[in-house]
This record gives C-alpha cells, structure tokens and sequence, in this order.
C-alpha cells in the first residue's frame, strides 16, 4: 500500500484522475472499476473534461461499478446507475452496453450476483479499481464484519452508513436497508485500486484502513493486503496518519510518480 497526501481535495481528485487517464492511454480496452459518491465527483467531471478536450478516449473501455442498492429503478435519481449515468457515462464516449452495474431489481438477487462475478471473469478481471472509503470503513457495501474472502452478495446496510447516506434520500427511514456489493475478495482481485478520501470526517477512518490491524471490522484494512494499492488523500483526511513525512518523501522521491509530480 501507498499513500499520497496532497494538499487539498481538489488536487487529489487530480492526481486521481491523472493515474486513471494514464492507465487508460496505456491499454484503451482496459476494465475500469468504478464508485460512487460525492468524494468521485471532481475525478468524473476531470475525466469528462479530458474526453472533452480531445485527451482520452473511451469507446474501448469496459467498467462494473461496486454496487447499486436493492430496489431501485435505474432511473431513479438515488440509483448508482443514474448517478454514473449523469456523472460520467453520457458525458464521454463509453459504450453503456459496456457498462455494467448490478441490477437491483433483479427477481434472483443470489443468482445476480454470481452473474456479475461471471461477467467480471468473462472481461479478464478488472485491471483498475476506484474506490471511496464510508465512515464504517467500508468499501463498496462491505460493512463491519464482511468477509475478506467474500465475492458479490446482498448486505444490509449498517445505521452508520443508512445515517451516512440520509441527506441524499431525505431523510433515514427513505434510505434502501439493502445493497448488493461487490465483495472484498471481488475488489482484492483486481490489477490494481485506488482508495480516494478527503476532508477531516474521513481521517480518523482513514488513519485506521492505512496504518491500523487488517480486521473485518473495517473492510479498507483488507487493502493492505493488495500488492498495487495506492491511497490518495488530501491533508484534512491524512490529518490523523503517522508517517506522513515518510509518505510525502515517498511521493516527492519515487522514479514512478515523476510524471504526476
């Protein structure tokens, strides 16, 4: 695992954006994995941008999102399909039947998600994963308790991320009490993931995902486990990590990151 402070969330969701643009230029037909969230907001709007200006090109590309909440329609502005939909997939020129994310609305939730696990498989694996961090130290849905092997399922979700995600529903009691995710296992067999956090309300969960014990009680520690995972973080969301100096010296020195310096 590395970490990578910036200064602010703006240059965070930059560097992000830099290493996903790169990776793309390098393989067009890459399999992109995707989040959502309002941390992924500024990365989406760069990527639009670049598509935008001639930069990157999409049409080759192939993306499965982490998850999407259980019975929701697509069209529902509260869905992840709409959320990536508006967010990123009509403003660049992805093919959408090369963008999958789980269907919720599925009449066999079990047999979805081993078909999502299968159309992974079928595209080679994903080569990239994005990734957010909840304030349970989730990634995806895998709230306290997941298990590091588990593959795509149905969780519940915990109070703390129905209370995390109440402003956007209007309220608590409006939140979907379930989720199909990708597991923690289907994350750590990707190529190689990207875990952004900013602001000073990620800090102290973020200081745990990087530095603390791997438990299943906060599934980001699982990440420590992955050969090629990268943290990027703004200064507020690193405020509460140890080695800081060491991870700047390690950003400011590494031959591998000169192009992003």
């Amino acid at each position: 695992m590395e970490a990578i402070i910036r200064p602010d969330k703006e240059s965070a969701a930059k560097l992000v954006e830099m290493i996903i643009a790169a990776e793309l230029r390098r393989n067009p037909s890459m399999v992109l994995g995707l989040a959502t969230g309002r941390t992924m907001e500024e990365v989406y709007r760069l990527l639009a941008k670049a598509y935008g200006e001639g930069r990157l090109d999409f049409s080759l590309c192939r993306t499965f999102n982490l998850d999407e909440y259980v019975g929701l329609q697509p069209s529902d502005p509260h869905s992840y399909r709409y959320y990536m939909n508006e967010r990123l997939f009509k403003q660049v020129n992805v093919d959408t039947r090369n963008t999958h994310l789980p269907n919720g609305l599925a009449p066999d939730l079990d047999a979805e998600c081993r078909q999502y696990e299968e159309k992974i498989k079928r595209c080679g694996g994903i080569d990239l994963q994005l990734l957010g961090i909840g304030k349970a130290g989730h990634i995806g849905f895998n709230e306290p308790l997941s298990a590091l092997l588990s593959r795509t399922r149905v969780k519940t979700l915990s109070p703390t991320t129905v209370e995390q995600n109440a402003e956007f529903f209007g309220g608590a009691g409006n939140v979907p009490s379930r989720a199909i995710t990708m597991g923690v296992g289907t994350i750590l067999d990707c190529r190689r993931c990207i875990l952004m956090a900013t602001g000073y309300g990620k800090a102290a969960v973020i200081a745990k995902a990087v530095e603390g014990p791997i438990t299943s009680m906060i599934s980001a520690t699982a990440l420590q486990l992955h050969s090629r995972c990268t943290v990027v973080v703004d200064e507020e969301a690193a405020s509460q990590l140890q080695e800081v100096d060491y991870y700047k010296w390690v950003f400011e020195n590494e031959p591998e990151w000169e192009e992003f310096r």
